[in-house]
């Protein structure tokens, strides 16, 4: 069964902020920062602006057991509203596992992005299930025997 079920927050230019708040609370250090200007330049970096290459792409500060993770919008897909502000991220074990929990969230929903291979991640989607709840499904190992 999937290794971790985390939150996954979504800000409109606010993220690091919010998660500099965080961390006065949780404590701990982060585990990762990258911004957008940090993504490969496939993903048309160059042409964003100072403010916007500088959000957050994707963050993570371990809380406990679990892993709070956020980014900020992109202005590609607009800012987020109550509700489409954050994520609930499975951490599935193999790509069998990933693909069966994606298709059975999709049934009745919508696909954001299929599973398929990232520079960030070896296998990932996003979806919004039939009662509008968002999922992000990745593997939580990167070793060889899980990579697509």
């Amino acid at each position: 069964m999937a290794k971790a079920i985390n939150t996954y927050l979504i800000f409109n230019g606010n993220c690091e902020e919010a998660f500099q708040y965080y961390k006065t609370v949780f404590g701990g250090e982060f585990q990762y920062v990258g911004r957008f200007k940090d993504a490969p330049p496939e993903h048309d970096t160059e042409s964003l602006s100072e403010e916007v290459s500088n959000r957050i792409m994707h963050i993570s500060l371990p809380v406990g057991s679990s892993v709070l993770m956020g980014s900020d919008s992109h202005p590609k897909f607009g800012d987020v509203g109550f509700g489409d502000n954050f994520s609930i991220s499975i951490s599935a074990q193999s790509t069998e596992e990933a693909d069966k929990i994606f298709g059975g969230l999709t049934a009745g929903g919508r696909i954001d992005m299929p599973m398929q291979k990232t520079f960030w991640s070896p296998y990932f989607g996003m979806l919004k299930d039939k009662f509008g709840v968002n999922w992000m499904i990745d593997l939580a190992n990167c070793d060889e025997d899980n990579e697509s």
